[in-house]
């Protein structure tokens, strides 16, 4: 049995306990529904209650917490009334799972309860009305969905848009899922589900909207600065965001970064909002007017701000070395003490542009004045029993020469799918490399051509 096929069997066991645990209280009668029909979860269910009076309320709660009757839109203390609509008393819902019977309840909560002369006698059953108010998402989907099958195990949120990747299992139930998540998640008004394959050169998913506005502009607050973007166009991965945070963590001011793939800005905005002096590219001409739209609606000093909207290559072989060798002349400064950060966030194929730093700086008479710092960052999918190895491995392959003891840091940055690593190889870049004499022949084509066919989430 492979490591897949025990994961899946582990996640449907997951599935059936979790539904079994509130099978008494999950809609009936909705299996299969694939056009959303709120009034079907409607049904009665007779639960515990317990009945109490106003003075003993606050202790007899706290007791009796751990057995709530917890359901979205339903208070588990309310009052309860007589015949003519005059409140008696006050009663407390159980969660029937929980307790079936007065004996389920401990018997030292029992015996505290007993204390607030409350027992057996206060304890009956009630019959309330359930609806589809008071079903969470998971819970309809438990009811909805086909058993023993993955369910919609997770999505993500970018401003107001939701977006899922449906196995095709799901595909049927689209337009239900992605209604039942418009009114469950209050700050959701579009759900699209995307394909897992980029089919071009700029990164964009495909991607259906399956239930909401047709609205992909998005705005989305990160590492303090706000994020403008039509989704629909550029590239963004909410789960990077701590990723962001940790790189930005090496930066200090005065330091200097090239983002030789800076999508809409999450590492070179806020890396120059706190003084670091930035060199922003990325090829896809929406991201690249989003990161000049970011920046200065983060009032960004545009005196730390360089942008550009040219390939990778380019950006290395022109930008980068121009700037080095300008250093190494005396005509750019850097702060003493500081550093040069190198980012290359495309994980499909970053890689393949670690070539350009071989022998990049041509003026041998340079190399004696290069005296400055240089970390690169670059992230890859690992595909493989052992990710470290194979990144290390990756790394060192593409850039032509064995660099192991210069690389100072293997990251797991998040696992993508089964034996599916997104990794992130930091490395020092040294005058031996960039003054490197013994360049391979480059193809004149860059790799951003080339079109990967598996997932390429960064």
């Amino acid at each position: 049995m492979t490591l897949t096929e025990i994961r899946r069997i582990l996640l449907i066991f997951r599935v059936k306990m979790s539904s079994s645990t509130s099978a008494l209280l999950l809609p009936v009668g909705v299996r299969g529904m694939k056009s959303l029909d709120r009034e079907k979860f409607t049904r009665n269910v007779t639960v515990p209650i317990l009945k109490v009076s106003d003075e003993k309320l606050s202790k007899i709660t706290q007791i009796c917490k751990p057995y709530f009757l917890k359901l979205s839109n339903f208070k588990p203390v309310q009052s309860l009334q007589d015949m003519n609509g005059e409140i008696v008393t006050k009663c407390i819902y159980f969660d029937p799972v929980k307790v079936s019977k007065w004996l389920d309840i401990s018997e030292d909560d029992r015996s505290s309860l007993k204390q607030q002369n409350i027992g057996e006698d206060n304890y009956e059953t009630k019959e309330i009305l359930l609806s589809y108010d008071n079903f969470k998402y998971d819970e309809i989907f438990k009811a909805v969905l086909p058993e023993n099958e993955e369910l919609v195990s997770g999505f993500s949120q970018i401003g107001h848009i939701i977006h899922l990747n449906l196995r095709d299992h799901l595909l049927d139930y689209r337009s239900l899922i992605g209604q039942v998540l418009i009114d469950k998640i209050s700050t959701c008004r579009t759900v699209v589900n995307k394909s897992n394959i980029i089919d071009n050169t700029y990164r964009n998913f495909n991607m259906e909207v399956i239930a909401g506005e047709e609205d992909f502009l998005v705005t989305v607050k990160e590492n303090r600065c706000n994020f403008q973007f039509d989704f629909s166009k550029v590239y963004w991965n909410p789960r990077l965001c701590k990723e962001h945070e940790r790189i930005l963590e090496f930066l200090r001011p005065g330091d200097i970064l090239f983002d030789v793939f800076c999508g809409v800005g999450p590492f070179a905005v806020p890396a120059a909002k706190r003084k670091s002096r930035v060199f922003a590219n990325d090829l896809n001409p929406e991201s690249f007017k989003w990161l000049n739209h970011n920046a200065k609606q983060n009032k960004v000093n545009m005196n730390l701000f360089k942008s550009f909207n040219i390939d990778g290559k380019d950006f290395i072989c022109n930008t980068l070395r121009d700037f080095i060798q300008d250093y190494c002349k005396g005509t750019e400064k850097i702060d003493k003490g500081a550093k040069i950060h190198i980012t290359m966030n495309l994980p499909a194929m970053a890689v393949e542009f670690l070539k350009h730093f071989n022998g990049l700086i041509k003026d041998a008479e340079l190399k004696d004045k290069f005296d400055c710092e240089i970390l690169v960052y670059v992230y890859c999918f690992a595909i493989g029993e052992d990710p470290y190895a194979i990144a290390k491995k990756m790394v060192c392959e593409n850039i032509g020469k064995d660099i192991s003891d210069l690389i100072t840091n293997v990251f797991d940055v998040r696992n993508v799918s089964p034996k599916k690593e997104m990794m992130r190889v930091t490395f020092k870049l040294t005058k031996e490399i960039l003054f490197s004499n013994n360049k391979e022949e480059e193809n004149s084509e860059p790799p951003i051509k080339r079109i990967c066919a598996s997932e390429q989430t960064d």
